[in-house]
């Protein structure tokens, strides 16, 4: 198949690595015209990927029309708020005969003003092409490197496509499920991160193993009560998209949310911590429009009430775990599969 990546960044790039290794015509799409040229000339992203070689056989453009008129998919590799501006690049340019068979979105947020998942936003722009998603729990440098991860492509409804589609992402070290349950593999995508900056604050708090395990235990559960009452399944969060995307979020090292949560968790200012960082932090305009949302619908998020207090009202992270500590007593249910 022929893939276009749109969006440079760290996962975008490593996307491409991937798929160009399974042998499929590739073309990654910098945003910034510079970018590209310095991606093509260089065979390097050093800016997201250092020391990560760029194949000759994936294509480095930033003009995305003639990359677009031999697509079959289009992965948009880009931050959730900026997902709305990028269709719109598409849009501009997608021939009127195009063969795109589905658009995939790797963002992991919902839009701040509207709370609308990546793959809605997609939809309303271009409504005439079938539109999924691509989730799970991947470091972009391990999946750069060819190293064994699994994933889900979610749409719905699934077609025939899917399948097609599945088969050729899919090879040795990347396996991927299938899911029709959109919704679920999104909200799991952009919950785990603010989740990943609670966990995050226990490390900068050094609150030790007991407490964090005991959080993401509690986390999980959070996850499916706020996912279900939004519309999507159970089981869902129990897959990669949910447990295995929040632990490895958590966990790992190259978390961006949980390291920014530790930062916070140190004593870091949260507004500095934002405005000096080069990678953007999904969990932290994720937490706004969740917080919103479960305003909405009267949902009871403690967890994700208290990151909301810490990120955006000034509490401290230590007076936000007592909050949690304190809370009245009960039975611990776990949901049935």
């Amino acid at each position: 198949m022929n893939f276009v990546v749109v969006g440079a960044g760290a996962w975008g790039t490593s996307f491409a690595l991937h798929l160009a290794r399974g042998g499929h015509g590739v073309a990654l799409i910098p945003r910034r015209r510079e970018q590209a040229r310095a991606l093509a000339e260089r065979r390097e992203n050093a800016e997201y990927l250092p020391g990560v070689v760029l194949p000759e056989v994936i294509t480095i453009t930033p003009d995305l029309a003639p990359a677009l008129d031999d697509a079959d998919v289009i992965l948009l590799a880009c931050p959730a708020q900026a997902l709305r501006q990028t269709c719109a690049r598409v849009r501009a340019v997608l021939p009127g005969a195009a063969r795109v068979r589905l658009m995939l979105s790797l963002a992991k947020g919902l839009e701040l003003d509207t709370h609308l998942r990546p793959s809605e936003i997609v939809a309303e722009a271009l409504p005439e092409i079938p539109v999924g998603a691509l989730t799970g729990p991947t470091n972009a440098l391990e999946v750069a490197h060819g190293q064994p991860a699994a994933m889900v492509l979610a749409a719905s409804p699934s077609g025939p496509w899917l399948t097609e589609v599945q088969s050729a992402i899919s090879g040795a070290t990347l396996r991927i499920y299938t899911s029709d349950d959109l919704p679920g593999a999104e909200f799991g995508g952009c919950l785990k991160n603010i989740y990943a900056i609670a966990a995050g604050c226990c490390d900068g708090l050094e609150l030790g193993d007991n407490a964090k395990a005991a959080l993401l235990t509690r986390a999980l559960a959070e996850m499916v009560r706020v996912g279900v009452g939004l519309g999507a399944r159970t089981e869902t969060f129990y897959g990669l998209s949910g447990f295995g995307d929040l632990i490895a979020t958590c966990y790992g090292d190259w978390s961006r949310n949980r390291d920014f949560g530790r930062r916070v968790g140190e004593g870091g200012v949260v507004t500095e911590l934002i405005a000096h960082r080069r990678t953007v932090v999904e969990g932290y305009q994720t937490t706004e429009s969740f917080v919103g949302l479960c305003r909405e619908k009267g949902i009871d998020a403690p967890i994700l009430r208290e990151v909301y207090a810490i990120l955006f009202e000034g509490k401290q992270p230590a007076a936000a775990l007592a909050a949690l500590m304190a809370r009245g007593l009960k039975r611990e249910t776990v949901a049935a599969t």
